[in-house]
């Protein structure tokens, strides 16, 4: 296929690449200047995929680490790191604001971009590694010596490919594919196309180690693509299985595509926003919303957080003979959160079966009938059991019941979310939902159409 035209979308222009670069210039000899007229030992650099250029228009984020020597105390990098990020940002007028990673480090938004001024170790290998955004700039040195002349672009388009797939993010919100990633299976097979020939062919475990560093097996993970910086580190490590399993199928897909184009673009939703609720109800579940206030927390704090409630109360409701056909979560990011669960069964009748030991247990069996009553016991198979009345006979019932703070200990709940999900949760239903907000309307189609991204 050929792909000038897609890479003449999505590869930045000269004029962004030009802006880009200027920019950061000016960011990264401000800061060298201040260090050095503030007797400060520490360089700045331009890091991440923009030094690389292996950056899709219209996402040029600029990447600026401040390197300080192994000796500083890690109080004062932290310290002097944010002292520096502050004062650049306020110097060139950004809107900055303080986030956290390994460590704290300033974001800002000068000029029209988004700018990251982050604090680290300088080392010369992973052995020296103190914090895990001290590799960042070994990594960007050795994708710049190591990619071949035009292999930027097809970096681009295994990025783009993954972005549209939806596989392309490493954050805990997708659980994908990192740029990094994306780099090395590039250098590992050549080309776009070449790589999604191989991926296709992928098994649980497989390895790419490209400096023969032979350390897979201290790890466990769908892929496991050794770090050339870090032998003991593998950088597929937050890749979730499911996301490589989808890359797997969508690279089988559009290999076999008459029309493979599709792929570098945005899927639109299958279903308008007022056919949403209709294709709820044509399905015959009954759909239970648990709707919150969020904290104001880091979004890999956030999300991680969220899905862990989510899969532990589906858990518990699946427990109590509730079964939950799937469930997922939504937020904002900002103010608010939902926990989708579409039920198989989310109202039960007033009894239910209690097992109690097996006949042949005398001692045991008899001790069960005295407690439940002669009158209520019988032989099921070769279980003594009886009848008793539910506890909870909905499903709403139950959850009402769990999110309260005498029960929540019921449920593996993010710590940060305990407070506010207990004290500002609605329960919805379909008809409840509000469907005002797009990105809650997507969420709702890709509920209803997992398959959407990789089948065109």
């Amino acid at each position: 296929m050929d792909y000038k035209q897609i890479l003449n979308e999505i590869k930045p222009s000269k004029e962004e690449s030009r802006e880009i670069l200027k920019t950061s210039d000016k960011l990264i000899s401000y800061l060298n200047e201040v260090c050095k007229d503030e007797g400060i030992t520490a360089s700045a650099s331009l890091v991440g995929s923009v030094a690389k250029k292996t950056y899709l228009s219209g996402k040029s984020d600029i990447d600026i680490f401040i390197s300080f020597p192994l000796d500083v105390d890690v109080a004062q990098l932290k310290k002097i790191g944010l002292y520096l990020g502050y004062k650049c940002s306020d110097y060139f007028n950004g809107d900055a604001s303080e986030h956290y990673a390994s460590h704290p480090y300033v974001t800002s938004q000068i000029n029209g971009f988004e700018v990251d001024f982050v604090p680290c170790y300088k080392i010369e290998d992973g052995s020296q590694l103190k914090s895990a955004v001290d590799r960042t700039i070994l990594h960007t040195k050795y994708i710049k010596s190591h990619l071949e002349q035009d292999q930027n672009e097809e970096v681009l388009l295994l990025k783009r490919f993954m972005d549209m797939t939806g596989t392309y993010g490493s954050e805990f919100k997708v659980g994908g594919f990192a740029g990094y990633l994306c780099e090395l299976l590039i250098l590992k097979y050549g080309t776009f196309e070449n790589t999604l020939k191989e991926a296709s062919k992928w098994r649980y475990g497989h390895t790419v180690d490209l400096e023969g560093y032979g350390t897979a097996a201290l790890f466990n993970d769908p892929l496991i693509v050794i770090d050339p910086t870090d032998m003991n580190r593998n950088v597929g490590a937050a890749l979730r299985l499911d996301k490589m399993a989808e890359f797997i199928q969508s690279a089988r897909n559009y290999l076999a595509s008459n029309n493979k184009k599709e792929y570098f673009y945005p899927v639109a939703n299958k279903f308008a926003k007022d056919e949403i609720l209709e294709e709820f109800q044509k399905r015959g579940s009954d759909v239970i919303a648990v709707k919150f206030n969020i904290p104001d927390i880091p979004l890999d704090t956030l999300h991680p957080q969220l899905r862990k409630t989510t899969e532990s109360l589906a858990e518990k409701l699946n427990d109590e003979d509730f079964p939950v056909y799937q469930s997922d979560y939504w937020s904002d990011e900002e103010n608010t959160a939902v926990l989708l669960f579409e039920m198989t069964v989310s109202r039960l009748n007033n009894t239910k079966i209690h097992y109690g030991p097996k006949v042949f247990v005398k001692r045991g069996s008899q001790n069960f009938i005295d407690k439940h009553g002669i009158e209520n016991c019988y032989i099921l198979d070769d279980f003594v059991v009886s009848k008793i009345s539910r506890e909870f006979v909905t499903a709403s019932d139950f959850i009402n019941y769990v999110l309260s703070y005498e029960n929540i200990s019921l449920i593996k709940v993010g710590k940060n979310l305990l407070d506010n999900i207990i004290t500002s949760y609605e329960l919805l239903s379909l008809d409840d939902l509000d469907l005002s907000n797009e990105s809650f309307v997507t969420f709702l189609d890709d509920f209803l159409n997992p398959n959407k991204y990789l089948f065109r």
